[in-house]
């Protein structure tokens, strides 16, 4: 493959950018709440990753890889729209009946790269919305992921714990009777339908908090749905029909170059491992749905191989979001977590401002094309969009996307000199070693789900080279830096930070 060295954009960078009709195929492999501790690579002894650690140590580890969010639906947006969530008042975590977040008009990933010459699919999570807000779901339903840019979909429209638990290929709902239509209401149940609060007895797996509507394979979940019993997913068998769908994919495009976008469900609610996975951990679900990540992980790289387009192949492996114990179900997930730490040496975890709710695991890897390593270039998600679009000969960087190519190829040493972090769409920034988080109103703490949320009436200041633990609050001893953070947040977001006269 001809590789030409081009400057980046405005930093002056040296990064590899395809000059001839062998495009490299690109793969986002993106897993669900997986937190920065649970990966060997990034310090893990408990709980046993050897295929995402393989693809650690062949690639650039990012000590320093960001999910724009703590929370899943924002995150998705801005790895699909290279937009910061927070300009979006809807990209907030939807339930399975909210109409599509992403404009069909936005300039997206998948758009971008079919203008390069990709075929482009998703195979896995959505949680993006589809439709218009009165989804049909025994007919077409658009518009979904298809029309923002991907030529192949097969979804699940929202999360596994909320209902249609059914799985959606492209617009129509994969093995429906048209005989038992589905249907679907966040608010109200249907008559005679049995819910996880009143048939307790019904149960496999049991509710700890919010989920507690229709239950579908003993599961309760977030909900009411009726109808649709032939085309409704098995749990267990979740993992491999994604993966059996992304290899597919793999083998039907392995001519042309492609994007596939690969979301696993994992390690998110509910916790469903298959049983030849189960106790493979000995931390319970959450450890045995990560060792089957990580399988599924191996087997799919594995089918690369086999179909010889390994080498011509970019893959980015992240997470969503920060990690969660107890989110919603009794599992053992605390019970039987033992030594590990989910977050490693970071605060907070899902739904969190501190660095736990976004910073994740991120590794970008190509054989034979990245030089190993491990970067401390500060990179997000977001910043895929215009990366990618440099890889192909586009300089222009789209929203709040940034080139950062040199760095996510191993080319270079800096990333992001500034990034806004979102959680519950409350905002901190992060900008060099810094991050200042604003005062806000609220619980410093969700006690269902045991995580500090980090919301306190004064300014927060932490240096993160110094303090990745975020212990020691700089704020008052520091006012310099905190005046300097104030006015770098105050211009990115356009307006103050509030009892920000505290401080003038």
């Amino acid at each position: 493959m001809t590789i030409a060295c081009k400057n980046d954009q405005k930093k002056g960078e040296t990064a590899e950018v395809v000059t001839n009709e062998k495009k490299p195929n690109i793969v986002v492999i993106y897993l669900d709440d997986l937190g920065y501790g649970d990966v060997g690579a990034y310090g893990a002894t408990e709980l046993k990753t050897p295929h995402m650690d393989a693809l650690a140590a062949g690639g650039i580890r990012f000590t320093n890889g960001y999910a724009s969010s703590a929370t899943c639906t924002p995150s998705r947006f801005a790895l699909l729209t290279g937009i910061y969530p927070w300009r979006n008042k809807n990209a907030r975590i939807l339930p399975g009946t909210a109409p599509l977040l992403i404009d069909t008009a936005q300039y997206t990933l998948p758009k971008m790269l079919k203008e390069h010459g990709y075929h482009t699919g998703i195979v896995g999570k959505w949680h993006l919305g589809l439709g218009t807000g009165h989804v049909n779901w025994n007919e077409a339903i658009k518009p979904g992921p298809n029309e923002v840019g991907f030529d192949e979909s097969y979804i699940l429209a929202a999360t596994q714990d909320r209902v249609p638990t059914v799985y959606i290929e492209n617009d129509k709902v994969d093995g429906l009777d048209p005989n038992d239509p589905i249907k679907v209401d966040y608010h109200k149940n249907f008559e005679g339908e049995p819910t996880g609060k009143d048939n307790p007895e019904m149960l496999t797996m049991k509710w700890h908090h919010g989920h507690n509507n229709s239950i579908v394979n003993g599961i309760p979940r977030i909900g009411f749905m009726k109808g649709g019993e032939t085309a409704k997913w098995s749990d267990i068998d979740m993992a491999d029909h994604f993966l059996a769908k992304a290899q597919e994919y793999v083998r039907s495009h392995k001519n042309e170059p492609f994007f596939l976008y690969y979301a696993l469900q994992q390690p998110h609610v509910p916790r469903t491992p298959h049983p030849r996975f189960v106790g493979s951990s000995g931390m319970g679900p959450r450890g045995d749905v990560i060792v089957e990540a990580d399988w599924c992980i191996g087997e799919f790289i594995k089918t690369l191989e086999e179909e010889g387009i390994l080498e011509n192949t970019l893959i980015v492996f992240s997470s969503d979001n920060g990690p969660v114990l107890n989110d919603g179900y009794y599992d053992d997930a605390v019970e039987k977590l033992g030594d590990h730490d989910p977050n490693g040496p970071l605060r907070g975890g899902k739904y969190s401002m501190y660095e736990a709710g976004t910073r994740v695991p991120f590794i970008t890897y190509w054989k034979g094309k990245i030089t190993p390593g491990v970067s401390d270039a500060v990179v997000c998600q977001m910043d895929l969009l215009s990366s990618l679009a440099a890889l192909n000969g586009d300089d222009q960087e789209y929203g709040d996307s940034r080139n950062l190519l040199g760095a996510l190829l191993g080319n270079a040493d800096k990333g992001r000199d500034e990034l806004m972090l979102e959680a519950s769409s409350k905002t901190a920034l992060r900008k060099g070693d810094w991050i200042l988080i604003p005062p806000y109103k609220g619980v410093f703490k969700y006690d269902h789900v045991n995580i500090e949320i980090g919301s306190m009436p004064t300014f927060q200041l932490y240096n993160l080279k110094e303090d990745p633990g975020q212990q020691k609050n700089l704020a008052e001893e520091n006012p310099e830096k905190l005046r300097e953070m104030i006015a770098d947040y105050t211009r990115i977001r356009g307006k103050e930070p509030k009892e920000i006269e505290a401080v003038k």
